[in-house]
């Protein structure tokens, strides 16, 4: 079911039962999946891919250019997953060539009004992202993650798995699974406690993830030796590999 107003190019795959809405735009080799549904005045750049049954609401643009000077065109790409809501004004880049020459994001998403996705991001499953969140050029964010109204985060930083942010929280580093942090810069504050009970994580799960982050942050260890101790844990517990691995790889550090 195509509006006679959309506009959409020739090489362009549209999938089966797609809803495409008055005065969308449509470019070239852009893949739509089964079951999409774009409401009305949606930009969809050129080299994007949408899986099935995403909902997009009016004046998003996924899939333009990148703001990045150095881009001359490149044929880079957008991947968008399943089963995802794109509110409106929502922006999503193209990758570029000096990274993954791709910009992805997961399935199950909420993307909630004026969300900007920067070039070369990977967003995960599951996550929430709330009204004037903005994501920096190769950010990458993990599944289940929150991040409240207005959470502002920097080129190359990451979030890990079942992490909160408040909202206006500033990130110029990276913020481990399953903490909450806020602030300008942020800090880390507890962690996301209602958030696992919700997954389902059993209390001493949610105990022993306590614990690690007492040893991280409330310690008088230094991180190198907090993460010695936690290294026996990790063999034996996914959460605490999870935790361990995250901040071993980390190249910003974590809030502190």
């Amino acid at each position: 079911m195509i509006h006679p107003t959309a506009l959409i190019d020739d090489s362009a795959e549209i999938g089966d039962n797609v809803r495409i809405g008055p005065y969308c735009v449509i470019g070239a080799d852009v893949k739509i999946g089964a079951g999409c549904e774009l409401k009305s005045h949606v930009v969809i750049g050129p080299h994007s891919e949408l899986g099935e049954h995403n909902v997009v609401y009016p004046f998003a643009c996924l899939g333009e250019a990148p703001q990045d000077k150095k881009f001359s065109n490149e044929q880079t790409r957008l991947k968008i997953g399943n089963h995802n809501t794109i509110r409106e004004y929502v922006t999503m880049n193209r990758g570029t060539v000096d990274d993954r020459h791709i910009t992805e994001v997961g399935n199950d998403n909420w993307i909630m009004a004026y969300v900007h996705i920067a070039h070369d991001c990977v967003v995960g499953d599951h996550t929430i992202m709330a009204n004037g969140t903005t994501l920096a050029g190769h950010v990458h964010i993990g599944n289940h993650v929150i991040l409240g109204g207005f959470t502002k985060i920097h080129q190359f930083c990451r979030v890990g798995d079942h992490a909160f942010t408040a909202m206006d929280t500033a990130m110029q580093k990276d913020v481990p699974p399953f903490v909450m942090a806020h602030g300008s810069p942020a800090k880390p504050r507890a962690i996301n406690f209602e958030g696992l009970k919700r997954r389902g994580f059993s209390k001493e799960r949610i105990r022993a993830i306590k614990n690690a982050y007492k040893t991280i942050y409330q310690s008088e260890m230094s991180l190198r030796e907090s993460l010695d101790a936690l290294a026996d844990l990790a063999d034996a517990s996914e959460d605490m590999r999870l935790m361990v691995d995250f901040v071993k790889a980390s190249k910003r550090s974590i809030i502190r």
